[in-house]
């Protein structure tokens, strides 16, 4: 369903399905992916939300909506420097043992790290805007699928003609 990038996951974004309305928060084993308790859920929406418009950015799209900017709750996210004392390489990762958003954090990190961070975007169309790795030689993606919603977009533009 989602797809895993290098340098992160976007799972957490395509937990909701826009066009059916379907949100696999809304059940105990969706959130049991995530490590969610149902007292979480609210914040991890708040985040999923964020980070949706911070993708939708990265393809030149406008927000879908107001929300907490992305930086805001990635600040609260306690991280630390973990150095492998086998080969000295140094990673990223959650101080407080992987809640939510200390996850999302390191991923973001690593996409930073790798280059990968504005690969990462939101489909354009509104009944979608489903996360994806553009995996495009330019990097100017612009729908999570072109069978899909790519197909969609131009058959509009053509009848529109």
């Amino acid at each position: 369903m989602a797809m895993t990038p290098p340098g992160g996951s976007v799972t957490q974004v395509n937990t909701l399905d826009i066009e059916s309305g379907a949100d696999s928060l809304d059940t105990a084993e969706g959130r049991a992916r995530f490590g969610l308790a149902e007292a979480d859920v609210s914040g991890a929406r708040e985040l999923r939300e964020s980070l949706r418009v911070a993708l939708l950015a990265h393809a030149g799209h406008p927000p879908h909506r107001e929300v907490t900017p992305l930086g805001t709750l990635l600040a609260a996210a306690p991280m630390v420097v973990a150095v492998d004392a086998a080969d000295g390489s140094a990673t990223l990762v959650p101080a407080d043992g992987g809640p939510l958003l200390s996850r999302v954090a390191a991923a973001v990190a690593q996409a930073l790290v790798e280059g990968t961070w504005t690969r990462l975007k939101a489909c354009e169309a509104a009944h979608c805007h489903w996360a994806y790795y553009d995996r495009s030689p330019a990097g100017r993606g612009r729908w999570c699928s072109m069978q899909v919603c790519g197909a969609r977009a131009k058959m509009r533009r053509y009848r529109a003609k």
